[in-house]
């Protein structure tokens, strides 16, 4: 790896000093470090460039040093590049972002000694469809919910179909579609199965439905999920993994798949999914 390239959190001093700390190592090293221009962390000798399609164009690999959102808006906005991202936790729950502060310039030595592993992470493609015009396309890496957006509580309905099969008209307060890794997100919350990441599927998870029939379904990934909101006062949101949104229409048909390209994460070596799940979920803690 010739060129690395760094991401922080904005509003962390904690990160933005950490970053100097990471630039300056590695240029010792010899590796040329590339960050975003105005991205509060990068100094000394960081070449600064403009967005994230050329930071993720001449990078080798991510750094990012943030929490769990942090790392969700870079996947997302990589859509699929296949450069490497190894995210350090300057967060709270730290999920995704799995190294430590004092893990990482070790993990770097290994990295740059060819001795590491990474998990492809599919991520989902949805575009929303009104009357056969696109007015929303993005890529997410944990979910994308269909959700009412006001405060009246008032339920929606939403009109599935699977591969042009139709499935349920589901009564509820809104419909998570979420990735493997996105089901210890949102999903979770709303009854959702935890699925491996290592198992490409795309599950289904109604918010407190109406019917207590209708419950999480777990789908083959080369499905084509589309949604059809009923919702004449035409209060509903879709959001993509929490981070932007964009307001729906009665009739509105949301379409989902899996997005062509995966995001590439640097596994942790010395912790197994298990291990995470245990340790931040506090799994089968009694």
């Amino acid at each position: 790896m010739r060129t690395v390239g760094v991401v922080v959190k904005q509003g962390s001093p904690e990160a933005v000093a950490f970053a100097r700390e990471v630039v300056a190592w590695l240029d010792a090293r010899g590796i040329a470090v590339v960050a975003e221009r105005g991205g509060g962390g990068a100094a000394g000798p960081a070449e600064l460039v403009d967005g994230r399609d050329e930071l993720a164009q001449r990078a080798d690999l991510l750094i990012v040093l943030g929490g769990d959102g942090t790392l969700l808006n870079v996947a997302r906005s990589l859509r699929g590049q296949p450069v490497p991202i190894l995210g350090a936790n300057f967060g709270h729950l730290g999920f995704l972002t799995v190294f430590s502060s004092a893990e990482v310039l070790p993990m770097l030595e290994r990295i740059f000694a060819g001795d590491y592993s990474v998990s492809e992470r599919m991520l989902l493609a949805v575009r929303a469809l009104r009357r056969d015009e696109v007015v929303a396309n993005d890529v997410v890496f944990n979910d994308v919910v269909i959700s009412k957006g006001g405060a009246i509580a008032r339920m929606i309905d939403l009109d599935t179909s699977i591969d042009d099969n139709f499935v349920c008209s589901y009564r509820a307060d809104g419909l998570i579609a979420t990735t493997p890794s996105g089901s210890t997100a949102y999903s979770l919350s709303a009854g959702g199965p935890i699925i491996h990441p290592a198992v490409d599927v795309i599950t289904l998870s109604p918010i407190c439905p109406h019917m207590l029939t209708n419950r999480p379904i777990v789908l083959p990934d080369s499905v084509v999920v589309r949604v059809c909101v009923r919702s004449p006062d035409n209060d509903v949101v879709l959001s993509f993994d929490g981070q932007a949104s964009c307001k729906l229409e009665n009739d509105d048909i949301v379409e989902i798949v899996r997005a062509a390209a995966p995001a590439r994460l640097v596994q942790c070596p010395d912790r197994s999914f298990y291990d995470v799940l245990r340790n931040k979920l506090h799994w089968g803690h009694r």
